[in-house]
């Protein structure tokens, strides 16, 4: 029997004669607070409600015939196996019909999926513990990829001012104020709104550079874990932001920060460590770091707000109020935490080809929650390489190596500044390189550990001709024209030194300790 609180034309969609093609019944309907999803088994339909929030307006039938071609053509970017064409639905009588076919007036729009298996969300596999490491990497290059075709232009690029960036965050403390003394503290409250406040009188010069650089895109708006799935062996990026521009046109570091805030607020601190590495290691983007901490507090304060609202709600039970009150809370706390000073840390690997530099490396950002930056995705960068694609000598000059490592170590002391821990990872093989390392972490006052990592030469030789797959240029020749520079008096107090044939946990316990 069919609900009847629910429209007509839903109704008729829960039945099966309504597709032109066959259903796996029963039809399954899924409802947020702004549409309709009917899943039939092999397809899904998505029909939107006739609303009107301001921020959101589905209140015609134009406005929901432009929206669905428009959620159409932007999840068609970075999810086109699954979406598949907007429809119109006719009626004629009391009888709705998918398309024009038949005759009848046309009364709503549908937009057409494929209906995937809600176990391959990667809200579901980091649930069940299956969300890897490798799996993490390619996410963050699928979203890197995704940024860099994404369109910008002038309209796009004035979305990032401050006045716009600031214009939703403000209103989340106005649309906030009487949950402080429930799920949200009055000091939470007042140092994230402190923190956010001194963001825009301070750092609008910052902001109008990610403006000038073209970081502010045609993105996702809405990336998080929920609405990206791993489906027939591709990483599928759906249900971006299609009602709203402000929402969507927005810096690219505002798109991964909802991943950093599904990881961090379950305490994987190391996933986020290594999927943020990843994805910064793609773009190039290492800058962007200095907003992220912004946009991460953005989005937890907003999951903490839309979940605070179910407390309001008269409908709602004490039990399911009091999981919600919870679940608030824990999103304003990590509101709160990511702009609270950080103490910042700069670790510097060292070592010959093959010392497995970075292996440890990728287990100290693990432990640590750091940062992870190889020298050899910096020179490539900066040349302007691919990052698989093998350099030529012109990569390897001493005027190109001197550019790779001042920027590095550059990179190195920001990063560090602004709370950060931050794993350098290259040879750093020479005393002068070393030397810029140690002038960076003086320079912005953060502690500094070298990192030595040695092992026998044949076994360096061996890891270098194993090494497939891998950023990295450097063969056995080039190895054999290496030699590490003795570490001088100044360097000793710095040093920690890693025999790579050892088991590790005993000896990253040291640096991480240090």
């Amino acid at each position: 029997m069919a609900d009847s609180s629910l429209p007509p034309l839903i109704a008729q969609m829960l039945q099966p004669e309504f597709y032109p093609h066959a259903v796996k019944p029963p039809i399954r309907l899924m409802q947020t607070h702004v549409s309709y999803v009917l899943l039939t088994g092999d397809f899904a339909y998505k029909v939107k409600k006739p609303l009107d929030f301001g921020f959101l307006n589905y209140s015609t039938l134009e406005k929901r015939q432009h929206f669905c071609a428009e959620e159409l053509r932007l999840n068609q970017r970075a999810a086109a196996p699954i979406y598949l064409e907007a429809l119109p639905i006719a009626q004629q009588g009391d009888r709705y019909a998918l398309g024009t076919a038949g005759a009848g007036e046309i009364v709503e729009y549908t937009v057409k999926m494929r209906q995937f298996p809600q176990s391959t969300l990667l809200s579901h596999l980091f649930e069940q513990g299956k969300l890897s490491e490798d799996l993490l990497r390619q996410l963050a290059e699928v979203i890197a990829d995704f940024h860099l075709k994404a369109e910008t232009s002038d309209y796009i690029r004035n979305f990032g001012t401050v006045e716009n960036v600031r214009q939703s965050i403000d209103e989340n403390y106005e649309q906030t104020v009487g949950f402080i003394g429930g799920p949200q503290t009055q000091q939470q409250f007042d140092d994230t709104k402190v923190y956010t406040d001194e963001f825009f009188a301070t750092q609008s010069a910052l902001l109008q550079q990610r403006l000038d650089q073209g970081k502010i895109r045609a993105c996702h708006g809405d990336l998080h874990l929920n609405n990206i799935c791993y489906w027939q062996d591709e990483l599928l990026l759906f249900d971006c932001i299609e009602f709203n521009e402000p929402f969507r046109f927005v810096d690219v570091m505002f798109d991964i920060a909802y991943i950093i805030m599904d990881l961090t607020v379950q305490g994987r601190q190391d996933l986020a460590a290594i999927f943020l590495s990843h994805y910064v290691e793609c773009t190039g983007d290492w800058e962007g770091l200095q907003v992220l901490p912004l946009y991460v507090s953005r989005q937890s304060y907003v999951r903490a707000k839309v979940t605070s609202f179910l407390l309001g709600d008269p409908s709602i039970d004490e039990a399911t109020k009091q999981a919600a009150s919870d679940k608030a809370a824990k999103y304003y706390t990590l509101a709160w935490s990511y702009v609270q000073p950080q103490a910042g840390r700069l670790l510097v690997m060292s070592g010959l080809s093959g010392a497995g530099k970075s292996t440890i490396a990728q287990a100290l950002s693990r432990q640590l929650g750091g940062i992870y930056i190889r020298s050899d995705a910096v020179r490539k960068h900066l040349a302007g390489v691919p990052l698989r694609e093998r350099g030529d000598d012109s990569l390897y000059t001493p005027e190109m190596s001197q550019k790779t490592y001042a920027r590095l170590t550059a990179l190195g002391g920001l990063l560090a500044s602004l709370g950060y821990t931050v794993i350098l990872d290259a040879k750093f093989d020479r005393v002068a390189t070393r030397q810029l390392a140690i002038a960076q972490a003086q320079t912005h006052n953060v502690p500094l550990t070298l990192v030595h990592c040695d092992a026998p030469t044949k076994v360096l030789e061996q890891r270098v001709r194993d090494r497939q797959g891998d950023i990295a240029d450097a063969t056995v020749a080039v190895l054999a024209n290496q030699q590490l520079e003795p570490f001088t008096a100044e360097e000793q107090p710095y040093v920690k030194r890693v025999d790579t044939t050892q088991p590790l946990p005993a000896q990253l316990a040291t640096i991480v300790e240090a």
